[in-house]
């Protein structure tokens, strides 16, 4: 089975993992990805790093950073050249560049499926809302990052085989505990993720700065909302309890997870956009760190036992919850301990491949999907 995966969400290493075990299932996998890609929190840099069994083909891309307009300029050549049986699209189906793949892939007869996370039913203008309408009705499959993603596509009037598999897994041989975690340090707060308004962070900082006794925040990441954390950091008084980190490669991450006693994911839901996942929390709980997210989309479904869940936007509870955790060190390692249980049970890069590939084969075959192993993010599982 040869098949060409188009991502740009695989230029970050630690995703790469998922791709060496779908090669590993018998798969004759290539995947093309930009040199790079751009957002707010800036240019993320291709970062080759788990390529083993399969090809990692480096793609010219247009409009980089434009999400609904960037394409890919030899990707015809590509899709020719190959000649897959299956073009696995990993872009949502009202971009340009799911339009461009399902383009060429009809043009050698592939078969074809798309991703999705999008978990707020919405409607485009021209042309993205006719593209869309196309994606649908000749796409073979579609994967679901969510359960609520599949309800807006069928609502969306998408009618063809689908089935939830987040979009990746964890490696837990990465995102493990210390074997012999250190002890000499104040109750360490973590968030890691885009600094936006939307993720919550400016409540956190009003969260931590209730605390009594000794504690300190770690925020990991960039966006265009730093200039008001720091001014936020500065007018609470609590600067010196706060460290701003940046940007990290995807593979560094795991030291940050290290430093912490918890993990905060304290999302806000708009009217445009709700928590799809969380991909932090599971990092988090694979190395026995207890999360604490608020309820916003699919959060509390990905946390489960793996720890508490508060409502969103609501300052209280937070703080709370942080409370909480900060005076029951035995709770915080117990609670760790069955989310790294959850993780494996549920959310490891081996996992998400050997749903991936059968999915593929029903593709290729036509067998009816027997499988209960993928988690069906989003029914409170």
């Amino acid at each position: 089975m040869r098949v060409l995966m188009l991502s740009k969400a695989c230029i970050v290493g630690i995703y790469q993992r998922k791709l060496e075990h779908i090669a590993q299932e018998g798969v004759t996998l290539r995947v093309l990805v930009p040199p790079s890609w751009r957002d707010e929190r800036g240019v993320q840099a291709l970062e080759r790093v788990y390529t083993a069994g399969y090809d990692l083909i480096e793609t010219p891309i247009w409009l980089n950073g434009n999400f609904h307009l960037h394409c890919y300029p030899h990707l015809g050549r590509e899709i020719r050249q190959f000649k897959p049986d299956i073009v696995h699209i990993d872009e949502e189906p009202y971009n340009l560049a799911t339009w461009q793949s399902l383009f060429f892939a009809q043009r050698v007869k592939a078969k074809t499926l798309f991703f999705s996370w999008q978990n707020i039913l919405r409607r485009y203008p021209p042309p993205f809302s006719w593209g869309e309408e196309w994606v649908i009705r000749h796409s073979d499959y579609a994967l679901m990052g969510t359960d609520s993603a599949g309800e807006v596509w069928r609502d969306k009037g998408y009618t063809g085989k689908m089935k939830t598999i987040p979009q990746f897994g964890t490696d837990t041989d990465l995102f493990k505990p210390l074997d012999a975690p250190t002890q000499d340090h104040p109750f360490t707060i973590g968030y890691i993720g885009r600094m936006v308004e939307e993720k919550g962070v400016l409540l956190l900082l009003q969260a931590v700065s209730r605390l009594q006794g000794e504690w300190h925040l770690r925020l990991v990441g960039g966006g265009d909302m730093l200039p008001q954390l720091y001014a936020e950091v500065e007018r609470l008084n609590i600067a010196e309890r706060v460290s701003f980190i940046g940007q990290m490669p995807s593979t560094q991450v795991i030291h940050e997870y290290h430093k912490l006693d918890v993990l905060v994911l304290p999302s806000l839901t708009r009217s445009n956009w709700k928590e799809q996942f969380g991909r932090v929390l599971v990092e988090a709980m694979a190395c026995e760190l207890p999360v604490i997210g608020s309820d916003s989309g699919a959060i509390p479904s990905v946390v489960g036992e793996g720890g508490v869940i508060v409502p969103e936007g609501d300052l209280d509870a937070l703080y709370d919850a942080l409370a909480h955790w900060q005076a029951h060190p035995q709770a915080r390692a117990e609670v760790g301990k069955r989310g790294r249980v959850r993780v494996l049970s549920h959310f490891t890069h081996a996992q998400i491949a050997r749903d991936t590939v059968a999915v593929y084969r029903q593709m290729i075959e036509g067998i009816r999907d027997t499988s209960s192993r993928s988690l069906k993010i989003g029914e409170g599982t």
